[in-house]
Formats: C-alpha cells, sequence, structure tokens
C-alpha cells in the first residue's frame, strides 16, 4: 500500500473516532450520569439512551453493509430507534456502550485493511463504496456526539 493510501486510511479512521475537529465517542459518554440517561430537558428530542442507541444500531448497520452482502438493514425509521426513553434494565447502557466499541473497531479494522479497496463499489449495494461508508460513520456519530454532549450539559445544569 502506497503512503498517501495509508495516510488516507488513518484519516478516516480518525474521522470516524471523532477525533480532531470532533468529540470523540470516549470523551462524551465519560462520567454520563446512567442515572440521567432516560431524561429529556425541556425541548430536547431524545434521551441519551436513545442517542447512544441510536448511534450504536446504525454504526452496526453500516458495518455489516460494508462486510457482509447478505445483511438485512433494520426497518427505517423504527428499527434504528430504541422503542422506550430508558434502558431495559442496568445493563443494557454499559452493554450498548461495549458494542458500539466494538463495532467502531471492526468498522476500523475494515477500513485499515490494505486487501479492501476503499474506492470499489460494494458488489451489493447501489454504488456505495467503503469510502462512503466510513465517511457515513463519521458524519452520522459527529452529529450525534454532538447532541449527546449538549445533552450531558443540559441535564448536568439542571441536577
Amino acid at each position: 500500500m502506497d503512503k498517501e493510501q495509508a495516510a488516507l486510511r488513518r484519516m478516516l479512521v480518525d474521522a470516524m473516532s471523532g477525533h480532531h475537529a470532533h468529540i470523540d465517542f470516549e470523551a462524551a459518554v465519560e462520567d454520563f450520569p446512567m442515572e440521567l440517561s432516560a431524561k429529556k430537558p425541556t425541548g430536547a428530542p431524545h434521551t441519551a439512551w436513545q442517542l447512544l442507541e441510536h448511534m450504536r444500531i446504525a454504526q452496526w448497520d453500516i458495518l455489516e453493509f460494508s462486510r457482509d452482502p447478505n445483511h438485512k438493514s433494520p426497518k427505517w425509521p423504527e428499527g434504528y430507534w430504541p422503542a422506550t426513553d430508558a434502558p431495559p434494565d442496568q445493563n443494557a447502557w454499559r452493554t450498548s456502550l461495549d458494542a458500539f466499541r466494538h463495532d467502531s473497531k471492526e468498522a476500523a479494522r475494515l477500513v485499515l485493511d490494505p486487501k479492501n479497496d476503499l474506492f470499489k463499489p460494494l458488489e451489493h449495494g447501489q454504488g456505495q463504496t467503503l469510502m462512503r461508508e466510513a465517511l457515513l460513520i463519521a458524519n452520522h456519530n459527529s452529529y450525534h456526539l454532538g447532541q449527546l454532549m449538549y445533552l450531558k450539559k443540559m441535564l448536568l445544569q439542571e441536577t
């Protein structure tokens, strides 16, 4: 792999991770008060639980679409959002965090693998490329991590 290709892959992974100009996942969820994960401040459209699960589901779907030609995406939009404002049990928040981290690492591994052509259309897609899917993860996570950080600040101010 040439230097430019390796540099591009590293930049994509950095963008997917939320580094540099964006908040990263760990900073957004660090010390997030679990007891506030189901609260909606006035005017907020989502709870922290809803945002976390939405991000997890969307990232998982993009990852699986990118690597599995037989993957079936959830139904839009209901399949991409949790059914409840609150985690269903005490372990759900931690499980969702761990799954997000795992899929994030898997997506990075996929992008960093020089055997995977970033620009070749996926055979099972409609013109999508691995590059496009990596940028989709980066953009989607960045948007919702910003919401999560804003929500965290609002919730902590209310307490």
